[in-house]
C-alpha cells in the first residue's frame, strides 16, 4: 500500500532551489520549481478544508413526552360478509317463464322472483281434489252402512263378523280421506312453488338461467340473495395480540369496534362484536372474531377488504411520541432523550423503551421514559449517544448553528 505524499514543504528550501535554478538559467530546475509550489498550495488547501469546524452542535427537534392515557386497542384485515346469504332455489321443477326482479336491485322478503309454468301443478291440484270428494262420498257410505248393520244387529238378524267388517270399511274410509286430504294440500304447496319468492330482504344477484329453461326442484340455483344491513365482519387476532388486549376476547371484553374503510375514512357507524371463537385456531394461531354493523345506506359491500379496530379498556400513564423518534438496535426498541451532562451541556442519551402499539402516526410507549424527557425526533441518522445536540421544538425551523470563532 502506497504511504500518502508528506505537504509539508520548506518555504526556504523553495525559494532557495528557485532562486538556483534561475542563477543556473536551466529550464528543468525551473519547471521542478513550479511543480512543487503547486503541489504545495493544493495539499495547504486540503488540508486545511479536512478540519471540521470547532465548536459545531447538532440541531435537533425534540418532544417534551407528557403522560396520558389512550384506549387499549388493536387493528387487523378484516373482510365483509353478508348477515345472511341465501341461494334461490326452484322447489318444484319445470319451465321457467318470467323473471319478476331485476338483478341487482334490492328485493323484499316475500317478493316474487320467479314464476314457473303453473299449469301441471294446477291440473295435479284438481286431480287431488277429486279424489277427495271421492273418498269424502266412501266415507259417508260406510257410516250409513254401519249405522244400519248396528241395528240388525241388536235384532240377531245378521252376524258380529258382518257388522266388524263394516266398522272396518268405515275407519278405513276415514284414513284415506286423511289421505286425500294431505294430497290436497301437497298440490296447493306445489302450485304456490311456481312463485318463487324471495325468504329476505337484501340484495338480488345475477339470474343464472334464462326464461324458457328447464330448472330442476331443489338442485337449480337461481340466484342469490344478500342481506346487507346489518352486514357482518369478519376479523382475527394472533394470540401475543390478544395477551396485549388483555386476554381472551369476548362480547364482554371487546367495549367497540370501529371499521377503516379503503380509502383511510372512518365509517360512521360502531360495531358490536357478536362472535367470538372459544380457541385458538392451531394452524393459524389466532383467534376469529366477527362483529355486526348497520348499513342502511348499503355503503359497505359483501366481500370489502377493511381494516377492523377493537378496544377492550384504558391504559394510563403512558407517553405519546412520534414513530419516526422509536429505532430498533441489538436489545429492542429505543430513543434518543436530550439531556444534561455534567458540565450543563445537552447531549443525547439512549432510553431503551417497551412499545405498546401505534396510535395514529405515534408509538405508545410503556415504560422506558419519564415525565418531561425530550425525545428527539429528527437527525437521528447524525445522532450519536453523548454527541451534544441543540434542542428545538419538534416540526419548528432549526436555529442557526453555533460555531466557536476560529482563532
Amino acid at each position: 500500500m502506497t504511504s500518502p505524499i508528506n505537504c509539508h514543504f520548506n518555504s526556504k528550501q523553495v525559494l532557495g532551489s528557485g532562486l538556483k535554478a534561475r542563477s543556473s538559467k536551466s529550464k528543468v530546475d525551473l519547471l521542478t520549481v513550479v511543480i512543487l509550489g503547486l503541489a504545495l498550495t493544493g495539499c495547504g488547501e486540503k488540508e486545511q478544508g479536512s478540519m471540521p469546524p470547532s465548536g459545531m452542535v447538532m440541531p435537533v427537534g425534540v418532544v417534551t413526552v407528557q403522560s396520558t392515557s389512550v384506549p387499549i386497542s388493536a387493528e387487523a384485515v378484516a373482510q365483509t360478509e353478508g348477515a345472511k346469504e341465501v341461494e334461490i332455489r326452484p322447489r318444484v321443477g319445470g319451465i321457467l317463464l318470467k323473471r319478476n326482479y331485476s338483478e341487482g336491485a334490492p328485493v323484499k322478503e316475500g317478493q316474487s322472483m320467479f314464476l314457473i309454468d303453473p299449469v301441471p301443478f294446477q291440473i295435479a291440484l284438481q286431480q287431488a281434489r277429486a279424489s277427495l270428494a271421492a273418498q269424502q262420498a266412501r266415507v259417508e257410505q260406510t257410516a250409513r252402512e254401519e249405522k244400519r248393520l248396528q241395528v240388525l244387529l241388536a235384532t240377531q238378524s245378521i252376524s258380529q263378523r258382518e257388522y266388524d267388517n263394516a266398522t272396518t270399511d268405515k275407519a278405513t274410509a276415514q284414513a284415506n280421506l286423511l289421505q286425500a286430504q294431505a294430497s290436497v294440500r301437497e298440490a296447493e304447496l306445489n302450485l304456490s312453488y311456481t312463485n318463487v319468492t324471495s325468504p329476505l330482504s337484501g340484495i338480488s344477484g345475477r339470474f343464472q338461467f334464462s326464461e324458457g329453461a328447464l330448472v330442476s326442484a331443489n338442485t337449480s340455483m337461481l340466484t342469490t340473495v344478500i342481506q346487507t344491513s346489518p352486514i357482518w365482519v369478519r376479523f382475527s387476532f394472533s394470540d401475543s395480540e390478544i395477551a396485549l388486549l388483555g386476554g381472551r376476547l369476548s362480547e364482554t371484553t371487546v367495549k367497540s369496534v370501529t371499521l377503516t374503510l379503503p380509502d383511510g375514512t372512518q365509517y360512521a357507524e360502531k360495531g358490536k362484536l357478536n362472535f367470538s371463537a372459544s380457541q385458538i385456531d392451531p394452524k393459524l394461531g389466532t383467534q376469529q372474531l366477527r362483529a355486526s354493523f348497520e348499513n342502511k345506506d348499503h355503503r359497505l359491500l359483501p366481500g370489502q377488504f377493511v381494516r377492523a379496530r377493537i378496544s377492550t379498556g384504558v391504559r394510563n400513564g403512558v407517553f405519546l411520541v412520534p414513530q419516526t423518534a422509536v429505532l430498533t438496535g441489538d436489545q429492542g426498541k429505543f430513543v434518543f432523550v436530550a439531556e444534561k451532562n455534567k458540565e450543563g451541556k445537552a447531549v443525547a442519551a439512549v432510553h431503551p423503551i417497551k412499545e405498546g402499539g401505534w396510535q395514529g402516526n405515534n408509538w405508545i410507549v410503556l415504560s422506558g421514559l419519564n415525565e418531561g424527557d425530550q425525545v428527539i425526533a429528527d437527525n437521528l441518522i447524525k445522532v450519536r449517544p453523548g454527541a451534544p445536540v441543540n434542542p428545538h421544538p419538534f416540526g419548528a425551523e432549526a436555529p442557526a448553528a453555533n460555531a466557536a470563532p476560529a482563532k
